[in-house]
């Protein structure tokens, strides 16, 4: 009895490794699907703006400069014509320079994630006409690069979801040291998230779509934690990044929010990711 006991337990390991394996697998599988279906629509993003913003002002350029040809065969006044090109090619390259920057800002290299996060909302606000605030204390030491490029792809996911689907007219970013991890809190006032959409956020649900399923892919790598908290009042989404421990128990309910969404009750609805 017992060596068939045994042989039984050793079956029942292997078979729950054979199904593990095959979870993951497909998890793999899904992540490369996500991953593809990410690159895909970031391409089509960039070359949308690129022909939206500097395709056009190219072409007027080049309209500008035929004009000019017409105007030096016939002997006609060019001065003005010439100013036109100059104020053209100062906005060619000032949408240049912003696209650059969007895609990876030098700032997150040359002075860390607190500035180049303040100089992103600023310019959000900008954009978007939602007033954008942006609350940090700055940090003795830069964090590694991994962990300041996946707080500013947080944020940067983030505040793209709160212009597209919250229809709030504020949004408020925290960063905060906290003993051993950081916590990037992006708060907004709109509309909330449903109750079945958090679900299926928490479950990872490919129906979701692939922004807020990469940036946690980038946060689970770091041994971090994504978090959404939602109600009527709005929305708050925090991530935390452990910067010495590899708890992965470490919970950002611990962090208090910010002031936008509080001073009234609502029913709240939250979402593990």
């Amino acid at each position: 009895m017992w060596i068939l006991a045994s042989h039984l337990q050793r079956r029942l390991s292997r078979t729950q490794l054979e199904s593990l394996l095959l979870q993951r697998s497909e998890a793999l599988q899904k992540l490369s699907q996500r991953l593809m279906k990410v690159q895909d629509d970031e391409r089509r993003r960039v070359a949308r703006d690129l022909h939206d913003t500097v395709g056009q002002t190219l072409a007027a350029v080049k309209m500008a400069l035929a004009d000019l040809e017409v105007r030096l065969q016939t002997n006609q006044p060019a001065a003005g014509v010439l100013c036109d090109l100059g104020a053209l090619a100062d906005q060619a390259l000032q949408e240049i320079r912003t696209a650059s920057y969007l895609l990876h800002p030098p700032l997150l290299d040359e002075i860390g994630f607190a500035a180049a996060a303040q100089w992103y909302v600023e310019g959000f606000g900008q954009r978007s006409g939602i007033k954008a605030s942006f609350d940090y204390v700055k940090g003795e030491e830069r964090l590694p690069m991994a962990i300041e490029t996946a707080l500013f792809r947080v944020l940067q996911e983030s505040l793209t979801n709160v212009h597209r689907y919250s229809g709030s007219e504020e949004v408020g970013v925290c960063f905060r040291h906290q003993q051993e991890k950081v916590v990037l809190e992006v708060a907004d006032r709109g509309c909330g998230i449903s109750a079945e959409l958090l679900i299926r956020l928490g479950e990872g649900s490919s129906a979701t779509g692939v922004g807020l399923a990469g940036i946690r892919e980038r946060l689970e790598e770091l041994n971090g934690t994504l978090e959404i908290n939602s109600s009527a009042l709005g929305t708050i989404l925090r991530a935390v990044v452990p910067l010495v421990s590899n708890d992965r128990s470490a919970s950002c309910r611990t962090y208090n929010p910010i002031a936008l969404l509080t001073g009234a009750e609502s029913t709240a609805r939250s979402a593990r990711l």
